[in-house]
């Protein structure tokens, strides 16, 4: 009995304590000042929307409860957001879905372009032709440049045989491949690319070698309105005095106009209509080997392709492969082309000629999913040389390195 009355006391005494400590902590806590009470009572309420509500906790820094609010309301709510805002996510959004578009339908737009180009006819009307066919020395004498001499230059490198073994070594030493399709070692075949024998078999009697432009209206920075002979036509046309003059070739220079129609200028049907052009002068002149398209590139205005050859400020140049396949379709089939082997053969021999004498002349070959008139010839070369932003006289000075270059792989030299 008396046990249990010492229990009692010691448990009343405790809950005495107890409550004693407790008021103490109440009243101690009615004292603390506002803003002890306010960080108190902020910890509770992020601790609280933490437990209870995770996912709408994050604030942006000096964020007030209003203004975090506010914002919350807009996201769920666009109609509540600053209008300012409202625009500016509306266009990045639009432009996220037209860059995702034109990326997606590219390859398919181009593809039909150029299914149009090939089912198109011959223009019906349009620009006064500058000429046709050349005689084989008939304009030669009217042609104002002077021609250069043949160029005797010595090697300034070589790459062994053995190198073209390693496909990434050549790869990425001589070739640009456009996004629109791909290639692999046994399509490219360097070792076997390099020894084809591509050497001149027609004797000079007959013609041997043509030479047109798909896009006959390309200028330069200081070409002459109305002028031919400052455009990418009068650079072909110098081409053509150097390698029957200076290298004795017998060459045929096109000089018809492919990209105007009605007057105006059109170039979404020029392959087509060059096709047309080309496929009957070489119906009729079956001796020629070798068929060059020469353009010049686009590039932005502030680019300029230029080097040095010989002390003279030269436009670079670029030969350039179709392959007549996409990576999303495979191969073209309206578009076939039977000589894709002996083109990058030619391409590639003009490559390694040009990195042999002239280092900096040619900038990598590029390799694209449609034809682009190749399948004219075995020996078909599409080059590009300078662009809007190069001189008429870099041109000009480009076409005395090509000659040499094409000379040397037509002789094997």
């Amino acid at each position: 009995m008396k046990k249990k009355n010492t229990e009692r006391m010691v448990s009343i005494v405790l809950w005495m304590i107890m409550v004693i400590l407790g008021a103490d902590i109440v009243i101690k806590g009615l004292k603390l000042d506002e803003e002890t009470w306010g960080q108190m009572m902020r910890k509770v309420q992020q601790q609280t929307m933490e437990t209870y509500l995770p996912g709408v906790v994050e604030e942006q820094e000096g964020e007030t409860a209003v203004t975090w609010l506010l914002r919350r309301i807009g996201e769920q709510i666009p109609v509540f957001m600053p209008v300012e805002t409202k625009e500016q996510g509306m266009l990045l959004e639009d432009r996220k879905i037209s860059r995702k578009i034109a990326e997606e339908n590219s390859e398919f737009l181009e593809a039909k372009l150029l299914e149009e180009n090939q089912e198109a006819g011959p223009p019906e009307s349009g620009y006064e032709n500058t000429g046709g066919v050349d005689a084989q020395s008939s304009q030669a004498a009217t042609e104002e440049t002077a021609a250069a001499g043949t160029l005797e230059k010595a090697p300034v490198t070589d790459i062994p045989l053995e190198k073209f073994q390693d496909f990434n070594f050549v790869m990425s030493s001589f070739y640009t491949v456009d996004k629109t399709t791909s290639i692999n070692s046994e399509q490219l075949n360097a070792p076997e690319l390099v020894q084809m024998d591509l050497r001149m078999q027609t004797e000079r009697e007959q013609p041997q070698i043509l030479i047109y432009h798909s896009h006959s209206q390309e200028e330069f920075i200081d070409s002459v309105p109305g002028d031919p002979s400052t455009t990418i036509v009068g650079v072909g046309a110098y081409l053509t005095k150097l390698l029957r003059e200076s290298y004795g070739y017998n060459v045929l220079h096109v000089t018809d106009t492919f990209d105007i129609v009605d007057g105006k200028l059109d170039r979404n049907q020029a392959y087509t209509f060059a096709q047309e052009r080309i496929s009957q002068i070489l119906e009729e002149n079956p001796s020629v080997e070798v068929v060059i398209d020469l353009h010049r590139d686009g590039v932005p205005e502030g680019k300029r392709l230029v080097t040095n050859v010989n002390g003279k400020e030269t436009a670079k140049i670029m030969f350039f492969n179709g392959l007549s396949r996409t990576n999303k379709n495979g191969e073209i089939t309206y578009l076939p082309n039977p000589y894709i082997k002996e083109n990058l053969a030619f391409s590639l021999q003009m490559m390694l000629e040009s990195k042999k004498y002239y280092p900096d002349l040619a900038r990598t070959i590029y390799l694209r999913g449609y034809r682009y008139n190749l399948h004219l010839r075995p020996k078909t070369l599409l080059v590009e040389c300078g662009a809007q932003t190069n001189t008429v006289q870099e041109e000009m000075n480009a076409m005395e390195p090509l000659a040499d270059i094409l000379n040397k792989v037509l002789t094997g030299t």
